[in-house]
């Protein structure tokens, strides 16, 4: 299995706070990044939001080469998690597929064509920690 790139947002502190929650999320992180290994996804990106966004607790991001593949890649995940009883995965894209979104509740996945995934690159709206914005001090 190819290696998947974990970014952390959020402090170890903050992390061991939800623990009972975070079970079912990370069963559902494994599982999701099995099955878009599995379907031969490229660059898997895992973003922990915990803490950082009440949309999630985790973002997936991956690429695949063509429409096709991403509509077989959510088509594959959203049978998964149905069968684990994740209900009502809401699914958006499939028609055009150059992105689709499955929001499977606790985890969300993006899956990109290459040019499309550079285009937007959510990895850097989410996973990057931004510096504080300086302090301007007014001299009157």
């Amino acid at each position: 299995m190819a290696p998947v790139r974990r970014v952390e947002t959020i402090p170890q502190a903050k992390k061991a706070a939800a623990l009972p929650a975070v079970k079912m999320a990370d069963d559902l992180l494994k599982i999701v990044a099995t099955s878009l290994d599995d379907d031969k996804a490229e660059d898997i990106v895992s973003i922990d939001l915990r803490g950082k966004s009440s949309i999630a607790d985790y973002m997936i991001i991956a690429s695949g080469r063509s429409s096709r593949q991403l509509v077989a890649m959510a088509q594959h995940l959203d049978e998964k998690l149905s069968k684990l009883g994740v209900k009502d995965v809401a699914i958006e894209g499939m028609t055009q597929g150059d992105w689709v979104l499955l929001d499977g509740g606790d985890v969300v996945v993006h899956l990109f064509r290459p040019e499309v995934r550079e285009f937007y690159n959510l990895e850097k709206m989410w996973g990057a920690d931004l510096p504080e914005p300086e302090r301007v001090t007014a001299i009157a």
